[in-house]
């Protein structure tokens, strides 16, 4: 009998690894954080490696930074924007690229938000590729192999 890699098992083996495919997660920043190494705050206590804040410019518009480092050397053409919409990506990137300190004023803003689940998604992606993997080479095989 063929030992098949099906959702269900994949599901059953994030369960053992505290995930899942289908559910969200309430600490997903937190294991996002541990997996990448990295820490977002909302706390300018330290020099951080990443940085997204707003700033007003002389004619009172509010625009939003994020740069590397602390802010110290922005490039206006790359690391200013006029919409906070733009800043999901931004931080997602930063997630992923190697930076162990971020700070962003405003934790609570929806671009986080959004950030954070799309690093969530990816992941999760991850992880379940790395399940399969695993499965693999214990012997499974994926369901269209055996058509």
């Amino acid at each position: 009998m063929n030992k098949i890699i099906t959702d269900k098992l994949i599901e059953e083996k994030l369960k053992e690894k505290g995930l899942s495919m289908y559910e969200g997660d309430e600490l997903a920043l937190e294991k996002l954080q541990n997996y990448y190494e990295f820490e977002l705050t909302d706390s300018y206590n330290r020099t951080p490696d990443y940085s997204i804040y707003t700033e007003t410019t002389a004619d009172g518009y509010e625009v939003w930074v994020a740069t590397s480092g602390d802010g110290r050397n922005i490039c206006i053409n790359e690391d200013v924007y006029y919409y906070d919409s733009d800043l999901a990506q931004a931080l997602y990137d930063a997630m992923f690229d190697y930076n162990e300190l971020i700070y962003v004023d405003d934790l609570d803003a929806y671009y986080v938000q959004d950030a954070i689940e799309q690093a969530w998604e990816s992941f999760i992606t991850d992880v379940i590729d790395e399940v399969e993997n695993e499965l693999i080479e214990q012997g499974y095989k994926q369901e269209e192999e055996l058509i």
